[in-house]
């Protein structure tokens, strides 16, 4: 009676009641996804119960996680109101292998492994798990989630050994928190290296040595002078990368956030997924909805601007240098070619990487990333902001 995805709900934090639940067993007694007589796929069941037990979009990303934990794997299900095979809903450990087993396992290319899994989605017609050919968990096959292969595609799932470079699961990320405060005030102390001040605006600050001279001028008559605020003239655009290996510094990347809203007035941000490439978008709530094509983005600003990233380039080099290399959908250019557009549209350029840089010569992708940058990547340090911010003052 899907008592345990109920309480699988509730573990997962969401504000989901019994009532919200009794509801959802109606619906389903009611058909609301479908005839009894037909088979009700899953996507139906997880757009229903999404409607009814979520009251707040800002759960979805929680829902979303809780639910391809309980049902990942299950395809059809064609009556929800009988228990639900255990076997179905537990993923099995991940397989031990030994070294030699995995150095054993050969690599692909990216055609051959596209081409492959075109196949395998051709001539599977039931749900595998472990082995080494079919979609499925817990095996070494390049296709499927829960076990190791060096470079395959992910699909559903959790991620583990960082190796996909591809992954067929639509996740809803969030946006950075621009209100984050603790720990921030030593970022700003570096990003203020970063300044240009200049009067702007309407007169409503008091200039008190103007008024002092003035006012002595008028022998000793009160002479009130304002002036325009002073503020920091510099121009920043902001591109962060979101979700993903990223999830590991959520907390660090918003401390950075709010500390950059804080000291620049004239700032602009984007987010983007691992790789920047046609466009970027504004809400992680809607990103699907609300694109901003990378074209417009470099043609709005002037070379003016600053140009910040913040990511661990961390994925698959494909991701990088390869057409239709995107994780989430087929895109027509390398993000290699995004990355080189934005650096020669806006001069001044830093890369900000959140992972430590004792790990940076481990990463193929991080090096890539390095040279598109000219090498101008610092770390999320307070030294590396300080440098980060020097280079761009100049």
């Amino acid at each position: 009676m899907l008592i345990d995805f109920f309480y699988t709900l509730r573990a997962a934090k969401l504000p989901v009641s019994v009532r919200e639940y009794l509801t959802l067993l109606e619906a389903l007694q009611a058909n609301v996804v479908g005839p009894a007589s037909d088979a009700c796929s899953i996507d139906d069941f997880y757009h229903l119960a999404r409607t009814v037990m979520v009251k707040d979009e800002k759960h979805f990303d929680k829902f979303d996680k809780a639910f391809g934990a309980y049902f990942k794997g299950v395809e059809m299900l064609t009556d929800f109101t009988k228990e639900v095979p255990l076997d179905w809903l537990e993923k099995i450990l991940q397989k031990e292998l030994t070294p030699e087993q995995k150095a054993a396992i050969e690599k692909m290319g990216w055609d051959e492994l596209m081409d492959t899994l075109k196949k395998r989605l051709e001539e599977q017609k039931e749900r595998h798990e472990g082995g080494n050919k079919w979609i499925g968990t817990g095996g070494t096959s390049p296709f499927g989630n829960g076990g190791h292969n060096p470079q395959g595609i992910r699909i559903g799932g959790k991620g583990g050994n960082k190796s996909a470079v591809k992954v067929w699961e639509q996740r809803a990320y969030k946006d950075y928190d621009d209100q984050q405060e603790l720990g921030t005030r030593n970022i700003k102390v570096a990003l203020r290296r970063l300044r240009r001040f200049a009067r702007e605006g309407s007169h409503d600050e008091l200039d008190l040595d103007g008024t002092i001279r003035q006012t002595a001028a008028n022998a000793g008559y009160l002479d009130i002078l304002m002036r325009p605020e002073r503020h920091n003239n510099v121009k920043v655009l902001l591109l962060m990368d979101v979700g993903g290996t990223m999830d590991d510094h959520i907390a660090r990347v918003e401390e950075m956030f709010s500390a950059v809203k804080a000291e620049f007035k004239h700032l602009d941000f984007y987010y983007f997924h691992n790789c920047v490439y046609d466009f970027m978008w504004k809400n992680n709530k809607r990103r699907y909805a609300e694109k901003f094509p990378t074209w417009d983005i470099l043609r709005k600003y002037n070379k003016d601007y600053k140009l910040i990233f913040i990511g661990d380039a961390t994925m698959s080099p494909y991701e990088i240098l390869q057409k239709g290399g995107s994780v989430e959908y087929n895109n027509e250019e390398a993000g290699a070619e995004w990355l080189q557009r934005l650096t020669h549209t806006f001069p001044k350029f830093a890369w900000i990487n959140p992972e430590p840089q004792g790990v940076w010569q481990y990463r193929q992708s991080i090096s890539i990333v390095q040279q598109l940058m000219s090498n101008r990547m610092f770390p999320l340090t307070l030294k590396g902001l300080e440098d980060a911010m020097r280079l761009l003052s100049k």
